[in-house]
């Protein structure tokens, strides 16, 4: 595999395209090759036995061939090195989810005995359910990002935003917040924005994440997390991933990395429709507030006048279904789905409201979109407004 610092700069539509495929036409293929062995032979154990302590004592990747599904596999590898490539990052490491992601990055630095998290409200429901449920031996502080340098102790280990947030898509000033973490790492989930809105790294963050089952996926077909980072972080969690065993399997590497080949073109053209249909929104007297990112983006968050569950009732074409990014319109109530699992009181506190509705823009027409959700208002607006989250 090619040596990202050496690849002479090239613009995120090309690096989507070609970064992690390189070397294919020495190889004799055009296509990424698909190898699904979780097993590989070898006649040197000596030899494995230096490459496996070197692993246990660094985390670095295997040089040479694969040994076990478990420590790397050359599929994976390929959508690692142009994740990595498209954030700006020296590597990243993928696993089998976004909640996976998070937890190895927890476990990675509670290993150093750092398990002290800071964290800015909204997160994605789960993240927010992991660090205050303490599962992983993690203990958060909550704060606004003006309360951020304050509440920082010896042993945080970590300072976790999400910008645009799910799901109202506040946005945050990553350059503010990385300034007050001082030497704790930022966690950045970019899962939104994506690189092609944002890439928190040139804006001071050290560790960005994805649920990669999103907008890298890009179809609504395949599960997977990636943490792009420093090489020593990777090291780390590398060393997480083999021992906990949650791998990314090879056929969600592929289909990630062929994601990322139409990653720009898909993002720009829900972004278009997105930002219209905003529009539309805060313009019509059914709907009581929009939040659209300065950014942009194909995220539309809006809440209605009348009962939100009426609007889920009355789509047709676009679909009513948790998650987000595939090339299909999606719609959720967070209060009762992505976000019911946090505690009604911070989960209104952090401005997600009984009456918001998240929608995931795709890639349909605009007018097609604009007339389901037209009918589906005025369904709505025919019954009373609600007053609670059931």
């Amino acid at each position: 595999m090619e040596n990202p610092a050496v690849i002479t700069p090239r613009s995120l539509a090309t690096e989507a395209v070609h970064a992690g495929r390189e070397d294919l036409a020495g190889l004799g293929v055009h296509a990424v090759p698909l190898d699904l062995s979780t097993t590989y032979p070898s006649y040197d154990s000596r030899g494995e036995a230096a490459r496996l302590d070197a692993f246990a004592a660094t985390g670095a990747r295997l040089e040479g061939p694969p040994v076990y599904g478990r420590l790397d596999n050359p599929t994976v590898s390929r959508f690692e090195t142009a994740l990595a490539r498209l954030e700006g990052t020296q590597d990243a490491v993928a696993v089998a989810s976004g909640m996976a992601a998070l937890s190895a990055c927890l476990l990675a630095r509670g290993s150093l005995g750092l398990r002290h998290v800071v964290a800015v409200r909204p997160l994605y429901g789960c993240s927010d359910h992991l660090l205050s449920g303490g599962l992983l031996g993690t203990e958060v502080t909550w704060v606004d990002p003006a309360g951020i340098a304050a509440a920082i102790r010896p042993d945080t280990g970590l300072v976790l935003v999400e910008t645009p947030a799910n799901p109202t898509l506040a946005e945050l000033d990553l350059r503010a917040i990385a300034h007050a973490c001082g030497t704790v790492p930022l966690l950045a989930d970019n899962t939104f924005a994506t690189p092609v809105l944002q890439r928190p790294v040139q804006l001071g963050a050290s560790v960005v994440l994805h649920s990669a089952t999103k907008y890298l996926g890009g179809h609504g077909d395949v599960l997977g997390g990636v943490v792009a980072c420093d090489e020593e972080f990777a090291r780390r969690l590398r060393q997480v991933r083999f021992a906990t065993g949650g791998v990314l399997h090879p056929l969600a590497g592929y289909l990630l990395l062929r994601g990322l080949s139409t990653l720009p073109v898909r993002m720009r053209a829900a972004s278009q429709s997105a930002a219209l249909l905003a529009g539309r929104l805060a313009d019509d007297p059914r709907v009581a507030a929009v939040h659209y990112p300065r950014i942009g983006g194909a995220m539309v968050a809006f809440e209605v006048c009348g009962d939100p569950h009426e609007v889920i009732a009355a789509v047709r074409l676009i679909t009513p279904a948790v998650s987000l990014g595939s090339v299909d319109t999606l719609i959720q109530h967070p209060a009762s789905i992505s976000h019911r699992i946090v505690d009604e009181r911070d989960r209104r506190s952090a401005g997600v409201s009984d009456r918001l509705l998240r929608m995931s823009v795709g890639l349909e027409d605009v007018e097609d979109l604009w007339h389901d959700l037209d009918g589906a208002l005025r369904a709505a607006a025919r019954t009373p407004a609600v007053t609670s989250g059931s």
